[in-house]
């Protein structure tokens, strides 16, 4: 099961990265289906043990994508846009662990 979910992790980031440098701004359809996949990884690779890290990674993602790199000569729009399309992946991962997690500590006594 988790290397199903390292497949789905792996096409999330091409897409991202594919629509970020190719046509500069992903689709609607595209987004949508990045923030399906993110779901997924957020269900099958997180496990507990990992999830303090990856929420911690995924709020430095998150708060570095907030940064306007577009003004970088050449490849800033490009890198913006692939930072956008990887939140829009990640963001919904960190979701479903935040909400895993809040589960976790609710039922443990």
């Amino acid at each position: 099961m988790a290397e199903t979910g390292i497949w789905f992790f792996i096409a999330g980031l091409l897409i991202s990265v594919i629509f970020g440098f190719i046509s500069g701004t992903a689709s609607a359809i595209s987004l949508i289906v990045l923030m399906i996949l993110g779901v997924i990884v957020g269900i099958l690779n997180i496990s507990e043990k990992e999830a303090h890290r990856f929420l911690i990674a995924s709020l430095a993602l998150l708060l570095a994508s907030s940064i306007n790199i577009k003004t970088i000569p050449v490849l800033g729009i490009s890198l913006q846009s692939t930072l956008n399309n990887i939140v829009f992946f990640i963001a919904p991962a960190a979701l479903v662990v935040a909400v895993k997690e809040v589960f976790y500590l609710a039922s443990k006594r």
